[in-house]
């Protein structure tokens, strides 16, 4: 395949996107956000981020999860670089942790789920939007109702003000627009033995919540979720979404949206159509101020290595010859469509990668995978897969943290450890250098 960027253009920026930015909240805060006025190429002023009207109505606002910051680290990704499809799946991922199954967001049963690949047609390889997230083939996960394209989004850029944070994980990368997209072993990673193991109970839970007949829980519910409370799950919180405090939170974006505004806006960001009725409410009744954790409900700590702990193996570039690629997320305007609407791609095979802990763990060897529709939506070759919740308990003592301590001391991984506070899999950390520090996805591929 050839390696032909798709250029960045114009900013186009409808008085109906401002306004829908507006009301959701982004512009309460003066100057929380800039759009772009002539240039056709972004160039953020120094505290400025660059993102896409797409990302922000799916989730996204700054300073940045660390779960996400985590994410872009080992997958050497620029935050342009992700299709707002892939934006939703991150998400959805994160208020399912943290209102269904009572856990921060879980990188080792991430990774049991999900995987990259890139984005393109047959001749070009996208950079603005170039990976795509996917459920694995062999994995039941929510029926999202991603649409087959998303129009025009490429061209719905603006800038977003990068808050001050006195801790590199909250901070998104500055923008990079010559950044390559290198393809890496962690686009592969699979959870260890270990890891299946202690989230096994996640993964059992996400089942009963997708099948337990009259309370099942969908991935528009879960959307509609994040969307009504007002809550960005994208954004750094002090508080999980478990302790949501209602109308008085204040984590919420803004006031709650009329009905038929969120209605338009979870059709806007799904397949839905106006005759498809839009969730009222979870059939499941997910954990907040009023629906408070169980008493002893277990911990699970599993968060993706950061750029702190040093370059991790499995962020080592395995190709740049854009294998892998998936069908790409359609960028139709009015009905024309680009040339990346209808093009479909049959992935390659994937490349071993190596194990280790605590980040990305080895995929199997050359394992040939079906056709992935560049949304990430579904398995491979076949419809959106069904819904899951994953339910996994927080308990402060684990038993694998034992033998993991002892056979593989995380000393050698991270520099820095709050061993006081260790929980899980893998320990929480102290963040404290600058993005100056910081390197992403820049790394050149191994001679």
């Amino acid at each position: 395949m050839a390696t032909e960027d798709l250029e960045w253009e114009r900013s186009k920026i409808s008085n109906q996107d401002m306004n829908l930015l507006k009301k959701l909240g982004f512009m309460k805060k003066e100057n929380s956000l800039r759009f772009p006025k002539e240039e056709s190429y972004p160039s953020p002023l120094i505290e400025y981020r660059v993102s896409f009207v797409d990302h922000l109505i799916r989730g996204l606002s700054p300073p940045i999860h660390e779960f996400l910051h985590g994410l872009l680290f080992v997958y050497g990704l620029q935050l342009h670089q992700l299709t707002p499809n892939s934006i939703l799946h991150i998400s959805i991922f994160i208020t399912l942790c943290e209102c269904f199954l009572g856990v921060h967001p879980n990188w080792a049963l991430w990774k049991r789920i999900f995987y990259c690949r890139r984005n393109g047609s047959h001749n070009i390889a996208y950079n603005i939007g170039g990976v795509v997230i996917c459920v694995r083939p062999d994995v039941e996960y929510f029926d999202v109702k991603f649409p087959d394209s998303v129009q025009g989004w490429r061209k719905r850029w603006l800038y977003v003000h990068e808050e001050s944070s006195d801790s590199v994980e909250y901070n998104i990368a500055p923008f990079d627009g010559e950044a390559k997209i290198l393809r890496r072993r962690s686009w592969d990673a699979e959870a260890t033995e270990e890891e299946k193991s202690a989230t096994e109970a996640l993964m059992t839970r996400i089942h009963e919540l997708q099948n337990t007949r009259g309370k099942e829980l969908s991935g528009i519910q879960i959307t509609a979720y994040f969307l009504r409370i007002r809550v960005q799950p994208l954004q750094a919180r002090k508080n999980p979404l478990w302790m949501y405090a209602g109308e008085e939170d204040v984590e919420r974006l803004s006031k709650d949206l009329p009905v038929k505004d969120l209605e338009n806006l979870i059709r806007r960001i799904s397949s839905l159509s106006k005759k498809d009725t839009i969730p009222s409410s979870c059939r499941v009744e997910p954990y907040s101020g009023t629906n408070a954790l169980p008493k002893n409900h277990p911990a699970l700590a599993s968060l993706p290595p950061l750029p702190e702990g040093g370059e991790v193996e499995e962020r080592t570039v395995v190709t740049d010859d854009n294998q892998g690629t998936s069908r790409p997320e359609s960028e139709v305007a009015g009905s024309q469509k680009s040339a990346a609407s209808s093009e479909k791609e049959v992935e390659s095979e994937a490349t071993a990668s190596t194990h280790s802990l605590p980040s990305a763990v080895s995929p199997r060897n050359k394992r040939k995978r079906d056709e992935v529709a560049d949304s990430g939506t579904s398995k491979a070759g076949t419809s959106p897969a069904e819904e899951v919740v994953p339910t996994e308990e927080r308990t402060t003592f684990n038993p694998y943290l034992d033998a993991l301590v002892s056979s593989n001391p995380t000393k050698e991984i991270f520099s820095e450890l709050d061993e006081i506070n260790a929980q899980g899999l893998i320990f929480p950390r102290s963040f404290q250098k600058t993005e100056r520090d910081t390197k992403w996805g820049d790394e050149a591929p191994p001679p």
